[in-house]
């Protein structure tokens, strides 16, 4: 098993990189800052450009018994669906946490030390977990709220508090993800330099990654739940001209991914604007837009798995995840990273 990385790294540079060839079933050590000598000019990097939200608060119910609120997507201007979880905090995992406590249709939960309330519209039917909530003020006052009493999402393999600034990719913009689009945390500017340099293009979409575990299982086999994206012009016209002349398609991350191959699938080919993608990587999916993806390294898990497997076999993928493991790769948000390139 790979050890997580305990705390946000300060020299995003000396991260390593596992190169996983898929055609020549083989895989190379490397560093990120190595990544735009192994790419090609005329490929193209596509980021997922969101920036990550102070989307965990806590609350009390009107009996005054302490929850934790996160957020997993907005469904309207003041409306959100959110995970609420009992007493406790992020030293615990989410799924050793307890269930928070049972509530009624229009229960005010109180954010602490703040005017805002979040009403409970009803339960999900995805999890005894899963709530839709309406915040009292209106969008400005909700927003500053958030930002003001809100934290990161937390995980308990750390050492320390998260704080925003962690949390950000070197180009997020929109404030639209609960969770960082992690894949892209070891990015720095110098590397994007670089990498424009060689003649490798860089272009942004904004997806709204969600949670990663809201500690309920049955939730869990569901995600990443349906999660909206913007797609704009300029990228789509980026996408083409790279194809046309033979570079590759590299997302950054399985979001980027997803907003891209959903956007195809359920449009027929990429269409610029808002949408919103259902679509679940999986093995024998066929991608029509992406050759290559960077990703986040992980234990070599049954959903971990089903994302990737549309760029590898199994067998590679678990070969490499050995050698990853057996050489001393840090896994989780703020570990090590692989490339995997199918073509």
């Amino acid at each position: 098993m790979m050890t997580p990385a305990r705390n946000p790294r300060t020299q995003l540079g000396k991260n390593r990189l596992l190169l996983i060839d898929e055609p020549g079933r083989q895989w190379q050590d490397h560093r990120i800052e190595e990544l735009p000598g192994l790419l090609r000019p005329g490929d193209l990097l596509v980021v997922n450009d969101a920036a990550t939200l102070p989307a965990s608060f806590f609350a009390r119910t009107e009996k005054g018994e302490p929850t934790e609120i996160r957020l997993v997507s907005r469904q309207a201007e003041n409306r959100f669906l959110a995970v609420i979880l009992g007493a406790g905090n992020w030293r615990t995992r989410t799924e050793d946490r307890p269930d928070a406590p049972a509530l009624h249709p229009n229960e005010i939960l109180q954010v602490e030390h703040s005017p805002l309330q979040a009403r409970l519209i009803r339960y999900s039917p995805l999890s005894r977990r899963t709530v839709e909530l309406d915040f009292n003020l209106d969008e400005a006052g909700t927003w500053r709220e958030l930002y003001r009493q809100g934290h990161p999402i937390q995980y308990s393999h750390l050492n320390r508090d998260l704080e925003l600034w962690d949390v950000q990719t070197s180009y997020a913009g929109r404030p639209w993800a609960m969770e960082m689009p992690s894949a892209g945390k070891a990015l720095e500017w110098k590397v994007l330099v670089e990498l424009r340099r060689k003649g490798i293009g860089i272009v942004p979409l904004t997806h709204a990654a969600g949670i990663s575990s809201s500690g309920d299982e049955e939730l869990d086999r569901l995600l990443p739940l349906p999660e909206q994206y913007h797609l704009p012009q300029p990228t789509i016209d980026a996408i083409r001209v790279a194809q046309a002349q033979g570079g590759r398609i590299i997302a950054v991350g399985t979001s980027a991914t997803r907003a891209l191959e959903g956007c195809f699938h359920d449009r027929g080919g990429l269409q610029p604007g808002l949408g919103m993608t259902d679509l679940i990587l999986h093995e024998g999916f066929e991608r029509k837009v992406v050759d290559g993806i960077i990703s986040g390294m992980h234990e070599p898990t049954e959903s971990h798995y089903r994302l990737l497997s549309c760029f590898l076999n199994r067998e590679l993928f678990d070969q490499a995840m050995r050698h990853a493991a057996a050489t001393g790769y840090l896994s989780h948000e703020f570990g090590d990273s692989c490339l995997i390139l199918s073509r």
